[in-house]
């Protein structure tokens, strides 16, 4: 739903089934992308690799394990065999409705469409990937950024008097592992509303202090525990995504149409040195 996104031509998403005309699924799809955007704070962070598509099922890591050896009845004198190691991409649906009186009046023109479940599964769908790729998601393979950063998680806390004190210790540790800037700080949103409520002594902004001191972005990241400082040099994590998030077509009866978001991806923090948890 994003500028990256290729789905909505994808015909497994059958949207061509649904009983919604052209200026409603315009309606639709524009609702969604504008909801989104701003949710989506992993993606302000990672590297994009993507989209591959729905038939994309799998990025290469770049490394191998061993095996046993050759097939049966061969020869295996002088032979190495190895076998190329992959990230298999997650899936995920969000199912949500619209009501069908509501799609006739989007045909009539109406330029405020109610669409209260929409809202909900895309806050939903954002929190999904942003918590796969802040804090992991071992059933689909996926390390998060905060459980694999080697650092001691220094305690952020709440009383924002401390703030610049643990961010700028935490931009010092990554200097010091020869971790280049600028730095982004993502935080959740509890966090992130202390900080721009904050003026310090003499009426200077914490925002403001803390974005001097990261020479980068402060993200307000729905999904995401405490907070992750980390580099914004690029390269050091990858979030490979197949079929970006979509709105596809299930099923309706007189009153209302069953839609959904859909997405396919996986994640991975390749150099595990680039971030810092805060807790």
């Amino acid at each position: 739903m994003t500028s990256k996104d290729t789905g909505m031509t994808n015909d497994h998403l059958l949207r061509g089934h649904a009983p919604i005309p052209t200026t409603a699924w315009q309606a639709i799809d524009d609702e969604a992308r504008e909801r989104l955007t701003p949710l989506l704070a992993a993606r302000r962070l990672a590297e994009w690799v993507g989209p591959g598509g729905w038939k994309h099922s799998s990025t290469s890591i770049g490394r191998t394990t061993d095996l046993a050896g050759p097939p049966p009845g061969t020869s295996a004198e002088g032979v190495r065999t190895r076998q190329r190691r992959v990230l298999p991409l997650a899936e995920f649906r969000v199912a949500f409705t619209v009501d069908r009186a509501e799609i006739d009046d989007l045909q009539r023109g109406a330029r405020d469409p109610e669409l209260d479940d929409l809202a909900r599964a895309t806050r939903q769908a954002a929190e999904i990937e942003n918590r796969a790729v802040f804090h992991g998601w071992p059933a689909a393979g996926i390390d998060g950024i905060a459980d694999v950063a080697p650092y001691p998680a220094p305690a952020l806390g709440t009383d924002t008097d401390l703030y610049p004190g643990v961010v700028a210790r935490a931009v010092d540790q990554l200097r010091r592992n020869g971790i280049e800037g600028p730095y982004t700080m993502v935080i959740g949103p509890a966090g992130y509303t202390r900080i721009v409520e904050t003026s310090e002594h003499g009426g200077y902004l914490l925002f403001d202090h803390l974005k001097r001191i990261l020479g980068g972005k402060i993200i307000w990241a729905p999904g995401v525990d405490g907070a992750v400082v980390a580099s914004e040099r690029g390269g050091d994590f990858l979030l490979d995504v197949g079929q970006d998030l979509s709105i596809g077509y299930s099923h309706h009866d007189a009153d209302i149409v069953h839609l959904y978001l859909e997405e396919s991806f996986t994640f991975r923090v390749v150099e595990p040195d680039a971030a810092i948890a805060l807790l």
